[in-house]
């Protein structure tokens, strides 16, 4: 009997379109396939292997084709898109990124982030400088117009609603036409420098991350997280002659036509790509039979030949190490290293860096080369776990340093100088330095969670303190673990990588097919809280022949922590305690060891240190020994560390005094401090200074996150023939909001402030010595384009009663304009002296308090008396009668007129006893150099008359200057914390 037959297949046209686009889909290798086959059989066989091929082979594909115009910075470029379902859901919708649109207008989330962050460049800028993206048209592949819209607030963020649903494994096709112009890469280091070099990343419009059946919907906030969907890249890019282009893709075809170059890129199974145009070829280039890479990190005083050598040596450790890369071709370049540097290494001018210049070299490279390895070889959402990258970055270099430089310090060759060797800053390990800059912010109750989102970390945590904590838990696991497991489960991750998505779980799943132990801590308490390690010995029972100590938990948290026995400065003994939730004891012998050590070698990220230590001979008196040093030094756990370092002041009537400050402030925070500041006063030729004692309560879980309590005394001069001493206690509640990246913060502040006063023939006062009880509210919420204060006051003492309040607002706004508005208003409750030093003064305030840095404390007259603080009235003005013994309401406010100079006016109302209340108004020109830091006034016109016209006019002149080093600081760390 004959079996063969013929079979007809009726199949529509919109499955043969199914069918078609897929064979046609680059994703598909086999090239075999038969479709029309007169056996149904095998008809369907092919139909299921090739539905098989694409959820198992399954890649997008984008074809760029881009122009660059290089007196305008814009690119032209059409694109192709081809996006593949890869869920088994249907999809009704795809989301692009289109990060470079963050930069088009001044109210984008990565304008606000910088707003956050105090950086006014970007908000002052000009719109040649500022990027955009023109979307000219979106087309599918039958040309029917694609409807899509930008996010509500993040117009950085693209949806498009697909005409059809799409199915499980199906793909869909479409065009955009648009230009791309580029910012400035004074903002980030990407777009156009000003050196006619371009560096191009994130600038083009391309499919986010479909992770667990949803699109990743992130703006730009330039902390380098763009999470893209998994591609392969076809880009054909024009650019002009006289630049030369290098990128991680594959040059395919390079050509010339007249002024311009064609250049054809590919590069298969990429999460990004990056580009750079420069006039000058400055790629050095490393290739073996595994991957090329290109770099052009600076460094003048090596050769070429030098540093292709030590490139090798860190291609070869991270090859070895981690495995081979899933791409050809890596870039390493000097604007991904200036946004990522190796902290600590060149952040002093050449002449001082302490590091030989090849290791400066080297670290730079390992850091940036671990960087744009992983990034290109780990598929991940880099917002939500980027502890996962950096935890290996930082990990892998330690690893390195560890291998190559087991002997390099942390302060570099200055540790080899024998003036310094006393201090523990000199004397630690390079690697040390990840756990002190991480408890930098654990000290001062800022760490954050290492598993947050990126978005939600301050700078700081960002860019140092989280990455090193993620660093030290991966050193953290390898000490516990051992047996090379942690670096056995990186190479896992990353092949794993190759075919899906990682996140924390997978992670978790990796390492628990490499080990035995419990490794559920790590998950559950280091990832998500901000809870602490900290465990402490204490000896609970001596005998003859034995101790027995006593390991305490103090913070709770479930972790393993080992225990070392030291004995003539070596291990002799040590084991890992697991599970210790409570307290636990264990014996030793008495004379086995000299010391019993609770994470001797520091593997464990451990809150407090000095607490570790157990001297396990009775005959000695003290478990620690005191220390001196002359500067300030980190923490050392061995010593009681007392610093002495000089000082010198100045003021007018102590003149430039020197003086030596004792004190036991290490570079980390602590729960006590003393400060004790004897100087001498080379004016007066006497003995002044100053004192304090502070107990710091910090509060992880509130937001009364702190709870100071000080004790300060100053003893100084007022005027020229008299001294005062000022004695105040006082308590501060410090509150913060749950997100930490909020500016605003709280404070409460209850104090006696008690003033001893000797009399003096330049100041006529009744009253020298008082006391007054003080209660202060102050809440504050800055930004670099806008700024609210509030204050409220009480005073309360034998002599007087007052209540006053002040609010301000500052406001930078579209059109670079800045407003300020200042309000005060002041009541006396009840006054029991006719005195009017303790009255509410338009003009400079008298200070009672001593709460001002004032330079000339009593000076009427001469250019100190110039110095203005804004306090009280405000008012720049001198004006005749400015003292108020009732009540006073001023408002002060001053507008932008060109860059940092203002117009400046003030009004208020003064009201004393028997008199009608009477009104004063003052105008002039504000320089505005540093807002609240340096500042000058030149009045115009005022009740006065016209003072611009009135002799001595420089007299009139007022100046706002702060010198303290604290209070200048705060302009360079407020970005950061």
């Amino acid at each position: 009997m004959d079996t063969k037959r013929n079979y007809k297949f009726n199949i529509t046209k919109k499955s043969k379109k199914t069918i078609f686009a897929i064979i046609n889909s680059k994703i598909i290798k086999t090239t075999t396939l038969i479709l029309f086959t007169n056996d149904p059989i095998r008809f369907w066989i092919h139909i299921l292997f090739l539905c098989a091929s694409c959820f198992v082979n399954a890649q997008n594909h984008i074809k760029i084709s881009a122009e660059l115009d290089d007196v305008k910075k814009e690119l032209f470029i059409k694109q192709e898109v081809q996006w593949v379902n890869t869920s088994n859901d249907i999809v009704n919708e795809m989301v692009l990124n289109d990060w470079n649109h963050a930069f088009s207008e001044k109210n984008s989330p990565l304008a606000q982030r910088f707003s956050d962050a105090f950086l006014i460049n970007f908000h002052l800028a000009k719109s040649k400088d500022r990027g955009f993206t023109k979307i000219i048209s979106m087309v599918d592949e039958d040309g029917q117009d694609i409807y899509f819209q930008r996010e509500e607030n993040q117009l950085d963020v693209i949806k498009i609603k697909f005409h059809n649903p799409l199915q499980p494994g199906a793909q869909i096709n479409f065009s955009v036409n648009y230009i791309v112009k580029l910012p400035n890469a004074k903002f980030t280091g990407y777009g156009f420098h000003d050196d006619g070099n371009y560096d191009l990343k994130d600038c083009f419009l391309l499919p986010a991350m479909f992770q667990e059946n949803r699109f990743v919907t992130y703006s730009q906030l330039n902390i380098d997280d763009a999470s893209l969907s998994n591609s392969n890249y076809d880009i054909s890019f024009t650019i002009p002659n006289h630049l030369h282009l290098e990128s991680d893709l594959t040059v395919i075809k390079h050509s010339h036509q007249n002024d311009f170059q064609y250049i054809l890129l590919n590069g298969a199974c990429r999460n990004n790509f990056s580009l750079n145009l420069a006039t000058q070829k400055s790629f050095l280039y490393l290739k073996n039979a595994n991957i090329e890479v290109a770099s052009n990190l600076k460094n003048a005083k090596l050769n070429d030949i030098n540093k292709i050598r030590l490139m090798d040596q860190v291609v070869q450790f991270v090859s070895v190490n981690m495995g081979q890369s899933k791409i050809d071709k890596i870039m390493v370049t000097q604007t991904n290293y200036d946004r990522n540097p190796v902290y600590g290494i060149n952040q002093l001018p050449r002449f001082l860096t302490p590091f030989a210049d090849e290791f400066v070299f080297e670290m730079q490279f390992l850091k940036t080369y671990l960087d744009a390895f992983l990034h290109a070889n780990l598929t991940l959402n880099y917002r939500k776990d980027s502890w996962i990258l950096d935890g290996i970055q930082i990990f892998m270099m330690m690893k390195y340093v560890e291998l190559h430089y087991p002997d390099a310090k942390m302060m570099g060759n200055i540790s080899r100088m024998k003036l310094l060797k006393s201090y523990h800053l000199m004397n630690l390990d390079f690697n040390e330095q990840y756990s002190y800059f991480y408890m930098l912010m654990a000290r001062k109750n800022l760490d954050q969670p290492v598993g947050f989102p990126k978005n939600q970390l301050i700078k700081f945590n960002e860019q140092i303190a989280n990455k090193y904590k993620s660093g030290l838990n991966f050193n953290y696991l390898d000490a516990f673990l051992n047996h090379d497991i942690v670096q056995q489960t990186i190479r896992d991750l990353l092949n794993q990588s190759k075919s899906s998505i990682i996140d924390a779980a997978s992670f978790k799943k990796i390492l628990e097919k490499n080990t035995q132990q419990d490794i559920d801590w790590f998950f559950e308490d280091f990832l998500q809280t901000r809870n602490l390690v900290d465990f402490t010995l204490k000896v609970e029972e001596k005998t003859s022949d034995s101790i027995i100590l006593k390991l305490k938990n103090k913070s709770g948290l479930n972790v393993p922590i080992p225990i070392y026995g030291i004995k003539d400065k070596s291990i002799a003994w040590k084991k890992w305690f697991e599970n210790v939730k409570k307290d636990t004891l264990f014996k030793v012998a008495a004379r086995d060891y000299d010391r019993m050590i609770v994470n001797y070698e520091q593997d464990v990220p451990e809150y407090n240190l000095r607490n570790n230590w157990q001297k396990t001979k009775p005959n000695l008196l003290f478990n620690r020994s005191f220390k001196f040093n002359l500067v300030r030094d980190l923490e050392n756990p061995n010593y009681n560390q007392i610093m002495a370092n000089p000082v010198i002041i100045y003021s007018l009537y102590d003149g430039i005094s020197p003086g030596m400050r004792f004190h036991n402030k290490a570079i980390l925070d602590k729960p006590f401090t003393f400060d004790i500041v004897p100087i001498y006063a080379t004016e007066t030729r006497s003995l002044i200074g100053s004192f304090n004692f502070t107990v710091n309560d910090f509060r992880r879980d509130s937001k009364l996150f702190h709870i100071r309590y000080t004790l300060p005394g100053s003893y100084f001069h007022y005027a020229p023939d008299a001294s005062y001493f000022r004695l105040t206690p006082m308590v501060q509640w410090r509150i913060r909001e749950d997100d930490f990246r909020n500016n605003r913060r709280q404070m409460w502040m209850a104090r006696s402030v008690n003033v001893f006063r000797e009399s003096s023939e330049f100041t006529v006062n009744e009253t020298e010595n008082y006391s007054v009880f003080n209660l202060k509210y102050i809440d504050t919420d800055t930004e670099m384009t806008r700024h609210f204060s509030y204050n409220a006051d009480l005073q309360i003492s034998n002599l007087f009663g007052k209540l006053f309040a002040e609010v301000e607002f500052r406001h930078l706004n579209q059109n670079n304009r800045q407003f300020n508005l200042r309000a005060f208003a002041g009541m006396f409750l009840y006054r029991q002296t006719n005195n009017d030093f303790f009255g509410f003064h338009l003009d400079r305030p008298s200070d009672y308090m001593f709460d001002f840095p004032l330079y000339g404390r009593s000076e009427s007259s001469g250019f100190f008396s110039q110095q203005l603080v804004m306090a009280e009235g405000g008012f720049k003005s001198r004006m005749m009668q400015p003292i108020a013994n009732q009540w006073m309401s001023t408002l002060n406010g001053s507008a932008s007129l060109w860059k940092w100079i203002e117009i400046y006016s003030d009004v208020g109302l003064v009201k004393s006893d028997n008199l009608s209340p009477k009104l004063y108004y003052d105008a002039g020109i504000r320089l505005n150099i540093v807002t609240d830091y340096f500042e000058i006034y030149f009045p115009i016109h005022s009740s006065l008359g016209w003072e611009i016209g009135q002799l001595n006019y420089e007299e009139r002149i007022r100046f706002m200057l702060t010198l303290n080093p604290k209070v200048l600081t705060r302009l360079f760390t407020r970005s950061w914390f």
